[in-house]
């Protein structure tokens, strides 16, 4: 495939972030709008600047300030050296390397909304953020979602008050509706560009762990990472996020992150926590043409249960393997991508209807939305020695830990890596945290305190097998 997926930041110079629509206040109740359709060409050449004029003061630039530390010696371009002594060959020097992005003031307070990939490493970082009038202010990361690709700001405003944009339902999208982006590609300054919706629930996009879009053909460059998407109320629809290009410019082809995902984001910050994501306890796969067929279903559309957790509120809902989940509380499922988003936005502590079809009959079911367990208990623990691991944390696998590291939370056993530190056994091993530790010396690893007493046996060969992604590798390291 010739096309590439960006991730409209541009670091080297100038990232652009884009903020979202303001989060607690407007957002509590939804408007219903009346579309209609334009009836003459006057009406289809209304200005859309009623809308700017609305939305436009709450998006921001947001710099960041990033602290790198750099290898550098002398010696470090003579190939002698770099083969036997490697990167780390030379002393740490530190450099200031600059970023810009976009954000979206989404509660009059100072709290702004961006990409996470946009601020990525500035977390130990100044970050600055710049509105439209030309006021600067001091921000401090709330929270950083790497699954969704979201971070909250607040700006330490002293008091201020500042333009914020409103929360629409992305669920009430259609497909058509017109639609702007607002943002600052390639670092020129705001700029807003119209378009529509081309297509809602996009779920093989590969961005995020949530995988659901709404797709614009507004044009979305690099530098736009992080913007807003805005309907004809100038309401926040989504957060520009991604582009499919050729070149590395708009192609009309553009995904954003639907508002009702932003805004779960937002109010889990606004709370002091992480994202507390609800827990189905099951493990879907999509369906095929064939495998519908088989199951008499007459399209391919729903998320088929694979496994059942036998403490999940699946289970305790009463699914079975083989059945397929067509539907949320009324709305048709169509992949498991499109459940998780539902599940996701839906929020812990609810109760929601699913329709099932098993056995060729459809029929209903209610499922509770609970936080996921942690069962076995997480015994995270830092790994020490002379040994492959060291420099790495690990912990028990259960719901909770899986959920947290973007892995099936159906898994009720097993160790994964938590944490890896770059310049260390582990990091040099290419450990990465969500990796599991399978075996050691042909012995199957079943929990830290196990892995822990396998690690103290001294040996001059380690052999190891490690799971990502669905795959084992198995690796011998030196002693």
């Amino acid at each position: 495939m010739d096309f590439l997926l960006r991730r409209i930041g541009n670091f080297a110079l100038v990232t652009a972030m884009l903020c979202v629509g303001p989060l607690c206040t407007a957002s509590a109740q939804d408007e219903v709008v009346t579309k209609v359709v334009p009836k003459s060409a006057a009406a289809v050449q209304q200005s859309f600047a009623p809308v700017v004029k609305r939305a436009a003061p709450a998006v921001v630039n947001v710099y960041v300030r990033h602290r790198v530390k750099q290898t550098v010696s002398p010696l470090f371009n003579d190939p002698f050296f770099r083969r036997f002594f490697g990167p780390q060959f030379g002393t740490p020097q530190e450099r200031i390397q600059n970023s810009l992005g976009s954000g979206v003031l989404v509660s009059t307070d100072g709290v702004v909304v961006t990409n996470y990939h946009v601020i990525r490493g500035g977390e130990e970082s100044e970050i600055t953020v710049a509105l439209n009038d030309g006021r600067e202010f001091p921000a401090k990361i709330l929270l950083k979602d790497d699954q969704t690709d979201l971070a909250v700001l607040r700006l330490d405003g002293d008091g201020a008050k500042f333009p914020a944009v409103q929360f629409a339902n992305s669920d009430g999208l259609e497909v058509g509706d017109l639609v702007l982006a607002i943002g600052d590609p390639f670092g020129v300054g705001q700029t807003v560009t119209s378009g529509i919706v081309s297509a809602l629930a996009r779920t093989k996009v590969g961005i995020s762990d949530y995988q659901f879009f709404i797709q614009t053909d507004a044009a979305i460059n690099p530098g736009n990472s992080g913007g807003a998407l805005v309907d004809m109320d100038g309401r926040l629809v989504g957060i520009n996020t991604a582009i499919f290009s050729k070149s590395g410019g708009s192609h009309g082809i553009g995904f954003a992150i639907p508002s009702n995902m932003v805004r779960v984001v937002v109010q889990s910050a606004l709370k002091g926590g992480k994202v507390q994501r609800p827990w189905l306890g099951a493990s879907l796969q999509a369906l095929t043409s064939d495998l519908a067929e088989s199951l008499g279903l007459d399209r391919p559309a729903g998320a088929m249960v694979t496994r059942v957790h036998e403490k999940g509120p699946a289970k305790s809902a009463g699914l079975q393997v083989g059945d397929v989940i067509v539907s949320f509380d009324g709305r048709d499922i169509q992949d498991p991508e499109a459940l998780q988003y539902r599940f996701v936005t839906k929020g812990v502590g609810n109760t929601v209807e699913l329709g099932l079809y098993r056995d060729g009959k459809r029929f209903r079911t209610t499922i509770a939305t609970v936080a996921p367990i942690e069962d076995p208990p997480r015994d995270e623990r830092e790994v020490t020695g002379a040994n492959p691991f060291a420099g790495s944390s690990v912990a028990n696998l259960s719901p909770a830990v899986s959920a947290e590291l973007g892995l099936d939370d159906v898994a009720d056993k097993g160790v994964v890596v938590t944490k890896v530190e770059r310049r260390s056994n582990a990091g040099r091993l290419g450990l990465r945290p969500g990796d599991m530790i399978v075996g050691v010396n042909e012995q199957e690893v079943e929990s830290v305190k196990q892995l822990s007493v396998l690690l103290q046996i001294r040996t001059d060969r380690w052999r190891l097998a490690i799971e990502r992604g669905g795959k084992v590798f198995d690796l011998t390291v030196r002693g």
